[in-house]
């Protein structure tokens, strides 16, 4: 099937996309809703200006639809976005989140697409360690939790990493794979990558217990 992928350039929805290649399926492009709010409950924001640089790296058309960033306007914008596309189905990077999984599902079943999300309901860590197995590379570029500090801003999702956000789990209770919003990341390199990203002009946010990474550029590393 011809399938689009809801994208925001971190390690949930890149590894989706790979797995239904992976199935057969052709991801032909990367949809990403632009909320101005920088708070937007559906989507994310962080380091949104690179998505052109990524796609590219990763061979796929990019449709970057901006959004005030409330709730109906962002849907309204993913449903104008997906409406116009030659494509039978939407990929989704989505584990846990019924809040995200219930209003992507409304909007894809409006308009009669069927969505895969190959990391549903699957155990957290064991999605981390496949990702692991198959040479992502994702950097952590936002920590907005208990247990992880500025020392985690940069830092690589390698093994090392995943046990300790592993350990930090069990100890304070989050979601290991950062999908209530205890971190997020941007992927450099993975299968899908036909050549790896390079962060430029790095500067680190860090107030009381969260912070974030901005990146200045990113290039491309051939």
């Amino acid at each position: 099937m011809r399938l689009a992928c809801l994208f925001s350039g971190g390690k949930d929805s890149t590894y989706a996309a790979h797995l239904l290649e992976q199935a057969g399926h052709e991801v032909v492009c990367l949809v990403t809703v632009v909320p101005e709010d920088p708070h937007s409950w559906v989507f994310h924001t962080l380091n949104l200006e690179h998505l052109p640089i990524m796609a590219e790296a990763m061979g796929k058309d990019l449709i970057a639809v901006p959004s005030s960033g409330e709730e109906g306007a962002d849907l309204a914008a993913l449903e104008s976005a997906l409406a116009d596309l030659d494509v039978e189905g939407v990929v989704t990077g989505a584990i846990a989140s019924d809040y995200q999984w219930d209003r992507i599902n409304g909007v894809c079943h409006k308009l009669g697409l069927k969505v895969f999300s190959p990391l549903w309901r699957k155990d957290q860590l064991t999605i981390l360690n496949d990702m692991l197995q198959a040479e992502m590379r994702a950097m952590i570029v936002g920590v907005y939790s208990d247990g992880l500090g500025q020392e985690w801003l940069g830092r690589m999702l390698d093994r090392g990493a995943v046990d300790q956000l592993s350990a930090i789990s069990k100890a304070k209770g989050m979601n290991v794979s950062g999908e209530g919003g205890e971190y997020e990341t941007l992927v450099l390199d993975s299968p899908m990558h036909s050549f790896p990203l390079v962060p430029e002009d790095v500067r680190t946010e860090f107030v009381r217990d969260s912070g974030q990474l901005r990146i200045g550029r990113l290039t491309a590393s051939r």
